[in-house]
């Protein structure tokens, strides 16, 4: 399997400004380690639209990264604005890595029908949104973790059949 590279992207104001502590990217970070990727860069910027793209456009734009992986900013609340920051940047939306995700975590919490959370291509590169907590975050991407490299593989061009991948 190709060493692909990622990057994470923390999404809160508080977080922003220094009033709260990160650890649901430093956990996704570890989560990506740990299957093989190759971690590039993570940052966290404010629930702002412009701030959003403008990270995710550089990563996938300019330095060419696999994965990015966002954390936050996919409630209801007024402040929650990943999916209208993201989904304006893909060029597929990849709506059952996003439904999977959330069929899961239903069966943990009944609020897991909150999440807005999207998972598209842009360019050849997946972005996938995830919820803020550590907890929430970490539990929906081990959900999509086995399907990844192949996803990737596709978006890349791969040729080969599925079945290939699945073997």
């Amino acid at each position: 399997m190709p060493p692909y590279i990622c990057a994470v992207l923390t999404i809160s104001d508080k977080g922003a400004r220094g009033e709260r502590q990160d650890t649901s990217g430093p956990a996704l970070c570890e989560m990506l380690l740990a299957q093989g990727y190759t971690v590039a860069a993570s940052t966290i910027v404010p629930d702002r639209i412009e701030a959003i793209q403008g990270a995710m456009r550089l990563w996938i734009d300019q330095q060419g990264i696999d994965l990015v992986v966002s954390t936050g900013g996919t409630g209801v609340a007024p402040t929650d604005v990943t999916p209208e920051a993201v989904r304006p940047l893909f060029d597929k939306e990849v709506p059952g890595m996003a439904e999977a995700m959330r069929q899961q975590s239903l069966m943990k919490t009944p609020n897991a029908m909150l999440s807005r959370g999207v998972v598209g291509i842009r360019r050849q590169s997946l972005i996938i949104t995830l919820p803020g907590s550590q907890r929430a975050a970490t539990e929906n991407l081990a959900v999509v973790l086995p399907a990844l490299y192949h996803a990737i593989a596709k978006i890349k061009g791969d040729p080969a059949d599925c079945a290939q991948h699945n073997a």
